[in-house]
C-alpha cells in the first residue's frame, strides 16, 4: 500500500557513498524509511502515523510506533501497518511484513547500498540468506557480457589470448555473450537489473 503520506523529511537524499567492490563503481548508501499508521484512527477516517528511520534496531523502531500510537485519538489504538516506505531500491515493503524483517533489509541496504535490496528480492522468503550478501555479490556490470569480460580479465584469459601470435589470434575469440548466458541459466549466477542500467550480479552457489 503505496499511499501519499506526510513527509517529514522530503529533501532527504543519501548522504555518503558505499566503496564498492574493487573493479567495480560505488553506489548510494540511501536512508530507508518506512511510514507507519495507526490502523484504529485508518479505519475511523483518520490519517494518524509517522514516518520512521527503518535502518535501525527492530526494538527502537517499535518504541517509536507504541510512541505514535499512544498520541492517537483512538482510545483501542494497538494495531498498526506500513503504508508507504521510501529508499528501498528494488525491493517491495508489504503493509504487514514484520519490523524485524523490514529492519534487517533496511540496515542491508544502508550498510552495502542497493545492490542489498536486489539481495533481499532474490531471496524473499528466505532471510536467512541475507548474511550471504558480502560473499555472494560479485559486483554491478553494463550486462551479463560485460560480467563474462571481466572473469575472463580476472582468471587471465585475456592476457593468454594477447600472447599469441597474431596470425593465430585473429581466428580465436571468447564469445562472452553465450558465457554469461550459459552461467545465469545454469544456475552459477543470479542476474538482478538496476533501476539505473546495468546488472547487478550475485554467486548463486552461496
Amino acid at each position: 500500500m503505496n499511499e501519499q503520506q506526510p513527509q517529514t523529511n522530503p529533501g532527504d537524499q543519501p548522504s555518503d557513498n558505499s566503496e564498492a567492490l574493487a573493479g567495480h563503481e560505488t553506489e548510494p548508501r540511501p536512508s530507508p524509511r518506512i511510514y507507519i499508521a495507526s490502523l484504529a484512527d485508518y479505519n475511523n477516517g483518520y490519517l494518524h502515523g509517522v514516518w520512521l528511520d527503518a535502518a535501525r534496531e527492530p526494538e527502537a523502531i517499535h518504541d517509536d510506533i507504541q510512541g505514535m500510537l499512544a498520541e492517537s485519538r483512538q482510545p483501542d489504538a494497538e494495531e498498526f501497518a506500513i503504508h508507504d516506505y521510501d529508499n528501498f531500491g528494488v525491493c517491495q515493503i508489504h503493509e504487514y511484513d514484520s519490523i524485524e524483517l523490514v529492519s534487517r533489509i533496511a540496515r542491508g541496504i544502508q550498510e552495502h547500498g542497493l545492490a542489498f535490496a536486489a539481495w533481499a528480492e532474490v531471496n524473499e522468503g528466505s532471510p536467512e540468506r541475507f548474511d550471504d550478501f558480502a560473499e555472494a555479490y560479485l559486483g554491478h556490470f553494463d550486462s551479463l557480457t560485460d560480467y563474462a569480460d571481466h572473469l575472463l580479465d580476472d582468471l587471465g584469459y585475456t592476457n593468454e589470448l594477447s600472447l599469441l601470435s597474431e596470425s593465430v589470434r585473429r581466428y580465436l575469440r571468447f564469445d562472452t555473450a553465450a558465457m554469461g548466458r550459459d552461467m545465469l541459466f545454469g544456475g552459477d549466477i543470479h542476474s538482478y537489473p538496476a533501476p539505473d542500467g546495468g546488472v547487478w550480479i550475485f554467486d548463486a552457489r552461496m
